[in-house]
């Protein structure tokens, strides 16, 4: 019986985006974050005596700002090097876009798998043969899956993949194949990478994408790892998720629905904070705070939404090591905003409010066409912040439906000076 490991998209000192604007943020925890869970990974291949470790590609970011990004990676392989644990890699779009990685002399007990045609490596002590093809250029449109060869017989056959299968959320589709593709080279174990959440896409046979190892914004919370993989009798006989991630982050969604004050919102928020909190399991948390629900409360928290954030920031920070990444108040009304909902007459100074908020053209071209000012600012923003989310970046009609409601809710509560129940 032996045991491996699969790691994937560990995209070393990538920068961790979202609390970079708050005085009180984990500055060196941030800059650090992906170095030490991959130190992480280097322990839980040492303790777990594993057989190797498998890397599937982007290992790095892109280009290094300098050596030290190297010169951290090959350490790190040398320590398993001392522990007689060999590395299976292959490079991913992100490592094809590094130019100055392609000079580094790796340890002897690591394989970097060819980016021009796909390898088969025998591990003749374990009954493994491992088969892979890394990337030549970032933006690979080819089925890399068809061309790997034939499992040998008599070995555990893995193949190691950077690609999107037939297309992912949020991720480009590089190397793109399907599921029947890589059933039918007849491997034990698909070792993928490049998608950053886990999902275990078969059993049978196994087929892993172990997600990244550490989340750098919060569209990638929850917990982050690697896959351990126990092999007895030639057969896998176990797949297990390990924990590598150092500082977590997180959606926390509470329902306001039956908070009728300030107080009881609140209150709600803490015990939300709390669960997460524990969810975390004593690491630093990055929250991002979604407040939902139909509520009572709906006209204060759009009137006192500033306050009311600083007050929320005060309560994460009296709980531990939490940190809010963002707020919103996504709330609505138990009455719903249109004219006749409200009761109001055709002629009314608020019904034409509403109407006219909901005749404005909330997409990004048009507000730049109705309000030239903003055409102005943009044209001095730099591209970073253009698409860093947000108005200008987000068109989709989910996000314009959302923001004509806030921009409602924000005139009226304004214009009434009350509270949505009264």
């Amino acid at each position: 019986m032996f045991t491996f490991l699969h790691a994937a998209d560990i995209h070393l000192d990538s920068p961790l985006r979202g609390l970079e604007s708050y005085a009180d943020a984990p500055v060196d925890q941030l800059r650090q974050a992906t170095r030490r869970a991959f130190d992480n990974l280097v322990a839980l291949a040492i303790e777990e005596r594993v057989a190797f470790v498998l890397l599937v590609g982007d290992i790095y970011d892109g280009d290094w700002k300098d050596y030290n990004t190297g010169l951290f990676f090959i350490d790190r392989l040398s320590r398993l090097r001392k522990e007689n644990i060999r590395v299976f890699m292959v490079s991913g779009n992100h490592d094809a876009a590094s130019q100055i990685s392609k000079g580094v002399q790796l340890p002897d007990n690591v394989h970097l798998f060819s980016t021009k045609n796909p390898e088969t490596i025998a591990i003749d002590a374990f009954g493994v043969a491992v088969h892979g093809q890394g990337y030549q250029t970032r933006a690979l449109a080819d089925n890399l899956a068809r061309n790997f060869p034939q499992p040998l017989p008599h070995y555990l056959n893995i193949g190691l993949l950077h690609t999107s299968l037939t297309g992912r959320q949020d991720h480009e589709p590089y190397a793109p194949c399907s599921l029947d593709d890589l059933k039918a080279r007849g491997y034990d174990y698909w070792a993928l990478g490049h998608v950053h959440k886990r999902e275990e896409v078969s059993q049978s046979p196994w087929i892993v994408f172990p997600g990244n190892i550490q989340g750098r914004h919060i569209h990638e919370g929850g917990a982050k790892g690697a896959t351990l993989v126990q092999v007895e009798e030639g057969r896998i006989n176990a797949v297990e998720h390990r924990e590598l991630d150092v500082l977590r982050w997180s959606l926390c969604q509470v329902d306001l629905t039956n908070c009728a004050t300030k107080d009881l919102v609140i209150d709600a928020v803490r015990q939300g904070m709390e669960a997460e909190e524990a969810r975390a399991d004593g690491r630093p948390l990055a929250l991002r705070l979604q407040l939902i629900g139909e509520s009572p409360a709906h006209g204060v928290l759009h009137r006192e939404s500033a306050p009311l954030t600083e007050e929320f920031r005060s309560l994460a920070v009296g709980l531990g090591e939490i940190w809010l990444e963002k707020v919103e108040f996504a709330t609505r009304r138990p009455v719903t905003l249109t004219a006749d909902g409200m009761g109001l007459g055709p002629e009314t100074p608020l019904a034409d409010l509403v109407q006219a908020i909901d005749r404005f053209d909330f997409q990004p071209a048009a507000i730049k066409e109705q309000i030239p000012d903003i055409a102005e600012l943009l044209s001095k923003l730099p591209p970073e912040l253009l698409h860093a989310g947000g108005l200008v970046a987000d068109d989709s009609p989910g996000r314009t439906d959302s923001l004509r409601e806030e921009v409602k809710e924000l005139l009226i509560a304004r214009l009434l000076g009350q509270e949505a129940s009264r």
